[in-house]
Order: C-alpha cells, then structure tokens, then sequence
C-alpha cells in the first residue's frame, strides 16, 4: 500500500482501504499471548478485553480528513505518538492536582493545569482518591477498563472521564457506558467497596489554546502540529489570513468544560454491540485464548 494519498482522495474506496488498514493493524498479533497482552487484562486468574480496544471497532469519520490532510501514514503516526505523550501529561497532572497532591506542575501544561484548578473549585468537584485510575471489569459481560476518576458533583456520585481532544465525541458516551454499567454489577460493587450507586457520568474536556488578538482564530499546538481555527465570521473583527504567521497570537490559554450524560440505557446498547462486532472480527484470536469456545 502506497503511504501517499491522491490529492482529493476520498468517498467509498478511500474509506474501504482506510478500513482495510485499520483491521490489517488489528488483526496482527504475534502470538495468542501478544494478543492478550495488547488487548486486554488479566483479572482474578480471567482475561477480559479492554473496553477501549472493544472501541477501536468503531469507524472514526474524522481520521479520513485527518489523514488526507497530513499527506502519509508515517506523518499521521508520528503526530499521533507526540499528541498521546503530551495528552498522557496533561491527564496526570489533573488527576493529581484533583486529589489535591502536591505536585511540580511542567511548564508545558501550566495553563491547562490552572484552568482545571480554577473550574474543580467554582464546581466544586470531589475527587474520590481511592478511585482514580480504578481497574473495573464485568464478570456478566466479560470486558474490562479503567476509569479515570470517580467524582460527587453536586451530591451525585459518577463515573468522570478526562479528555485533552478539541472536542466531545460519541465514542466517549459509549466508554463511560462500559464503566456505568460494569459499576452496577454488585459483585464489583463489593470487590471495589463503592460508597454508593453510580447515578450518572461526565466528560471533563481539559485543553489549550492561543487566541489571535486581531481576529479572535485559536491555535492549537499539539503533536507538533500548528492548528489553526478561524474565528466565526460577522462579528465585526478584522480578519486574517489562514496560516500561523499571518496571525496575532496571545499567550496560552487553559480550556475546561464539562458534559453530563445521565441517559445511558442507548449507550450501553451499543457498546454491547460494538463488543459483538469486535469479537466476531477477532474470532480467532479469541478462540486461542480460550475467550469464545
């Protein structure tokens, strides 16, 4: 396979071949034990898949854009790589500072870091310490994850999962549903010890930005990469051009929002089926590791 695109590449055979890509990447494992060891956790003497390599079934629209832009797979891989290791940054260090741990905060996240400060205090947000980077698993579904923090928001007690993405995505609603509906079983109720019912889930998007000065575009500067975002036209403001240098760039800026779901009965039917999907397409990994008879 080519690791250049066509200019212009895109609609079914673009997408074929991205999907034929995807599950090439997936479906090569060493050996049973490589499968195992990518795809899942051992629990209680079981294997169980992980809900996010479950996830990685779904098509990911953005990704065809995403990779047309940056031209090559390498290019992609290599922004991916930087994107996840200054992601992995931010996520600890606002796990941390949600526990309240004295920590030596890295330049590079400060703003991010005092804007997840400033919005933990305005919304009160109660961290549970013993939960944060908790490992949960269901015994009657048979998957397993790890969720990022579980938090008392306004007298509810819930799932909470960070994210350094641009946006809110589907694919989210349908992780946290893993977790809400693995947290329902009693036996990992009692095993975890839970101090009550989960009741609800949330999606704390934490990220950072430049605002041009002239024009009111943010820059996004992450994997390497220089985003550009044009500000919305009509409202008055001069506008610039649309690369980097053409534009008046603040200082960095920490950005922090949260989004409740509290309806999940959809979500849970849909990872469920996701699951499905994702163990008839690795059938015969499965079935070495003794997962499907």
């Amino acid at each position: 396979m080519k690791k250049r695109f066509l200019s212009g590449s895109s609609g079914p055979l673009f997408s074929f071949i991205m999907i034929s890509y995807t599950n090439l990447i997936m479906a090569w494992f060493k050996d049973a034990e490589h499968f195992k060891s990518v795809c899942g956790y051992e629990i209680n003497g079981g294997w169980y898949p992980r809900v996010t390599q479950i996830l990685s079934i779904k098509a990911k629209p953005a990704l065809e854009f995403f990779l047309k832009e940056v031209g090559s797979y390498a290019a992609a891989d290599e922004i991916k790589t930087k994107s996840a290791e200054e992601g992995t940054l931010v996520h600890e260090t606002i796990q941390k500072l949600a526990v309240g741990e004295e920590i030596a905060i890295p330049k590079e996240v400060q703003p991010a870091a005092a804007a997840f400060v400033e919005f933990q205090k305005k919304n009160q947000i109660f961290f549970h310490p013993e939960y944060v980077e908790s490992r949960i698993w269901s015994n009657l579904h048979r998957y397993a994850g790890t969720v990022d923090a579980l938090a008392t928001i306004g007298g509810k007690f819930g799932v909470l999962d960070i994210k350094t993405s641009t946006g809110f995505y589907p694919e989210y609603n349908l992780q946290t549903a893993a977790y809400v509906l693995a947290l329902q079983e009693l036996d990992l109720k009692r095993a975890l010890k839970l101090p009550g019912e989960i009741a609800t889930r949330w999606i704390l998007r934490v990220d950072q930005q430049r605002q041009c000065l002239r024009c009111g575009a943010s820059l996004r500067e992450k994997g390497g990469r220089n985003k550009v975002r044009q500000a919305k036209s009509g409202n008055g403001t001069e506008h610039c051009g649309s690369s980097h240098e053409d534009h008046y760039w603040g200082p960095v800026e920490g950005i922090v929002e949260m989004r409740e779901s509290p309806y999940y009965f959809k979500d849970i039917k849909a990872f469920l089926a996701a699951k499905t999907l994702w163990e008839w397409e690795n059938d015969y990994w499965l079935k070495q590791v003794g997962y499907l008879r």
